[in-house]
């Protein structure tokens, strides 16, 4: 079987998940889901991230040590997996020995390249990205991603990538792979940063002033700066350095926020070709998730929790709400008001409406008739809805892709208003419409699996094919209606 892999990028479990990780693990779900079902050999990768100042000064706030600290947060992550419905899948934590192990070796081969070096130097760091910032990339003195931190001016002695060797590789990188990046507006993006020139980055800090991190080999004085410890995880989860051929998974496409735009489709590309290791297959960037127009804050007391909203709603609608309502590539809100609207137009009255209505008047059907066929005007909707969600779905636009759907859901329930088929009296003709309405229901459920895989899995449950003999019994309400 052909292979794919799909990885997202690792939370710091310096706080609990949030409904931006929750989208961003969802996303990748229904992609690897649908490869799965296009009969490919999946792999899906998510984690955590466990070094770096951030997760090092917590942990002493909480009173704990570091590797206590991260190993509690861990779990949260790996609850949520399971709270999402996500489906088999690795999760690596960068404290894992094999990930340490295997970043050593990154480093060393990236040493060997020619690509590291030691220098003193005075940058202005943000905690908060755990990055250095420019002048340029500040707004009145502060991270525009994190203004609640004071940044912070740093000097020591630390070792540095060679990030400015690699400028004309990443570009001719971008331009011979145009769909690289996704969408076209963060490769342009990431473009234009490139061609302002690249400054080498530090990869490393002092173990004296911040000694929760991956050793550097070779000298005990220094760890690695977390995003180049971090980032080796998409390929020591496949068995690297051990299996060079990474079980003939990599590359893989990647899923990330645009905050992480820079170190996905520049920084980690460049240190794999330091490395002498292929570039990433795709990188798919999407946007934040504000909360009631605001953007979300401890301090506000606006932070979506999403293990609350799937207890209050359930996963299926849930997964539902962060793939439609929200745009695949620009940032998206996310409020109770907008989430009953979504839930009760799409779901309660739409998906499951059409379930119920169907179910029920094929239901009393005592056995279809052998050799009934598909009408050909419902095969060609049906077919152009197929090609419809693929499309989209190659292109992560998720919110489209259900919108080609819910048309086919829409156009069945149209089928129901126009047939009647409670006032037919010609049981042949009758059965037919059933039929028809039926295959429409049933190729609802086959195109939401990798969306909605749990609700798919109910409405076929309903529908028992023996051979050519179909039966069907009563659906149960999928989606009960939000007051």
């Amino acid at each position: 079987m052909p292979k794919f892999y799909i990885t997202t990028t690792l939370p710091y479990v310096n706080a609990a998940p949030h409904i931006g990780f929750a989208l961003e693990i969802v996303q990748a779900d229904v992609i690897a889901r649908s490869h799965a079902q296009a009969g490919d050999e999946v792999l899906l990768n998510t984690g955590t991230d466990e070094h770096g100042v951030k997760i090092y000064r917590n942990a002493l706030e909480a009173g704990k040590t570091p590797e206590a600290y991260v190993a509690e947060n861990a779990e949260h992550f790996k609850r949520l997996m399971q709270t999402l419905g996500i489906r088999e899948h690795r999760f690596v934590r960068t404290t894992d020995p094999h990930h340490i192990a295997a970043a050593q070796e990154f480093w060393k081969r990236c040493a060997a390249a020619g690509d590291i070096y030691k220098k003193a130097y005075a940058v202005k760091y943000c905690v908060g990205c755990e990055l250095e910032k420019t002048d340029s990339e500040l707004e009145d003195g502060k991270c525009p991603v994190h203004p609640n931190l004071t940044i912070e001016e740093r000097e020591e002695e630390n070792y540095f990538f060679k990030f400015s060797r690699y400028a004309d590789a990443l570009l001719s990188l971008y331009a011979e792979r145009p769909d690289f990046v996704v969408p076209a507006s963060r490769l342009k993006e990431i473009e234009t940063f490139v061609r302002g020139g690249l400054t080498d980055f530090s990869i490393s800090r002092l173990k004296e002033k911040m000694p929760w991190g991956v050793p550097v080999p070779g000298d005990e004085t220094q760890v690695m700066y977390v995003w180049f410890d971090a980032l080796v995880n998409y390929i020591s989860t496949l068995g690297w350095p051990e299996d060079e051929t990474m079980g003939g998974f990599w590359p893989g496409a990647q899923v990330a926020g645009k905050d992480n735009l820079r170190q996905q489709s520049a920084m980690w590309q460049a240190m794999l070709l330091s490395a002498g290791i292929a570039p990433s297959r795709q990188v798919f960037i999407h946007g934040f998730i504000t909360s009631e127009g605001q953007k979300m804050s401890k301090s506000l007391g606006n932070v979506v929790d999403p293990f609350a909203v799937v207890e209050k709603h359930g996963v299926s609608a849930v997964r539902y709400y962060l793939l439609r309502e929200l745009p695949a590539y620009e940032d998206g809100d996310f409020s109770e008001a907008k989430f009953k609207e979504r839930y009760n137009a799409d779901l309660a009255n739409g998906l499951g409406n059409f379930t119920a209505r169907v179910t029920t008047l094929a239901a009393g059907i005592e056995g279809f008739p052998a050799g009934l066929s598909v009408s050909a005007e419902v095969a060609s909707r049906i077919e152009g809805t197929r090609e419809a969600v693929g499309k989209k779905l190659a292109e992560y636009k998720f919110h489209e892709a259900l919108a080609a759907l819910w048309e086919l859901i829409g156009y069945g329930d149209g089928y129901v208003n126009t047939t009647k088929p409670w006032a037919m009296t010609d049981a042949r003709v009758k059965a037919q419409a059933l039929f028809d309405l039926v295959t429409i229901l049933d190729n609802v459920a086959a195109i939401l699996v990798p969306f909605l895989p749990g609700t798919a899995s109910d409405i076929t449950a309903c529908i028992t094919w023996e051979g050519d003999r179909l039966t069907v019994k009563k659906s149960a309400i999928l989606f009960p209606r939000l007051a």
